[in-house]
């Protein structure tokens, strides 16, 4: 276990041992005595927030809604600025799906959690509080990885799968940085522009061109977090210059590149996720090239 400093607040961060049995499934635990009012930084995974401690999570939004306890949250949860997190006593397992496998693992659509929270009680009923019970019932973090792996692989092997052709676009985008031409998704998976567009929002969460603006703006912004200029982060990361950075990063979270360099949800990244800055590109099979159904392989988010 590592600790993040945050002002005068301790992180505690532990990290899994061992990967996932699943690709696109990544998770760490935190414990923090006090967790100041932070604001949540959009990220292209969903994310599963499993707390079982004497405290708990505090997201409040802007116009006055508040969340508790365990909860999902979809691809670009706090665009805008708009949620803020805060608790004492906090003790949780994150865990962050690839909208690929995010399906199978909650039995339910991302489409219905874009940008939005719910109640992992709402979603789960009593298998939730069977969770909380259980990791705080094991007195190590690597059980409670251990744990939650071993169930989601479970709840994952019943669910059922997105499209082949759907998985494939989106490790293209991801695998390019955000980078790659929405328009030319189609052609390559052998769609027309209509069904993939469908598909993909209906599966994953959010239409294709939203997820490349996503994944090109979580890019950048740990790219400025890492302490790279703006200017040579526009123009590496595929924005049409500076100002077009500042725009998206405002959209995104409602403050400047400036500010968002220092954002603690995106500096603590380094030690909670340590791999996250390599992504592998998507193979591209031959029978995708022979216009057939492609081989998915098992790739990172």
């Amino acid at each position: 276990m590592r600790t993040f400093m945050h002002g005068a607040a301790a992180w505690d961060v532990a990290c899994p041992q061992r990967p996932s049995q699943l690709a696109g499934l990544t998770m760490a635990g935190f414990r923090v005595r006090d967790l100041d009012a932070l604001r949540m930084v959009p990220h292209p995974a969903v994310t599963l927030l499993l707390e079982f401690g004497a405290g708990s999570p505090v997201l409040d939004w802007a116009a006055g809604r508040q969340q508790r306890g365990s909860l999902v949250a979809g691809p670009g949860l706090g665009s805008g600025g708009a949620v803020q997190v805060r608790g004492e006593n906090v003790e949780c397992v994150q865990v962050r799906l690839s909208p690929v496998i995010a399906r199978a693992v909650l039995g339910a659509s991302p489409a219905d959690l874009d940008g939005a929270v719910v109640s992992l009680d709402d979603l789960w009923g009593r298998e939730a509080s069977r969770i909380r019970e259980q990791l705080g019932d094991v007195s190590s973090w690597q059980g409670r990885f251990a744990l939650t792996d071993a169930l989601l692989a479970r709840r994952y092997a019943a669910g059922p799968p997105v499209d082949p052709e759907v998985a494939w676009a989106w490790h293209r985008i991801v695998g390019s940085r955000g980078l790659a031409r929405v328009d030319g998704l189609a052609a390559e998976v052998g769609w027309s522009r209509k069904r993939l567009w469908s598909r993909f929002r209906s599966q994953l969460g959010l239409p294709p061109k939203r997820a490349v603006k996503l994944v090109r703006f979580d890019h950048a912004a740990h790219r400025l977090v890492a302490g790279e200029g703006a200017a040579r982060v526009a123009a590496d990361a595929g924005y049409a210059d500076q100002s077009h950075l500042h725009r998206d990063v405002m959209a995104f979270t409602g403050a400047t590149p400036a500010t968002v360099a220092g954002e603690p949800f995106l500096a603590v990244d380094d030690i909670a996720w340590p791999s996250r800055g390599t992504l592998a590109k998507p193979h591209v099979s031959r029978d995708l090239r022979l216009g057939r159904r492609p081989e998915v392989r098992r790739l990172p988010v």
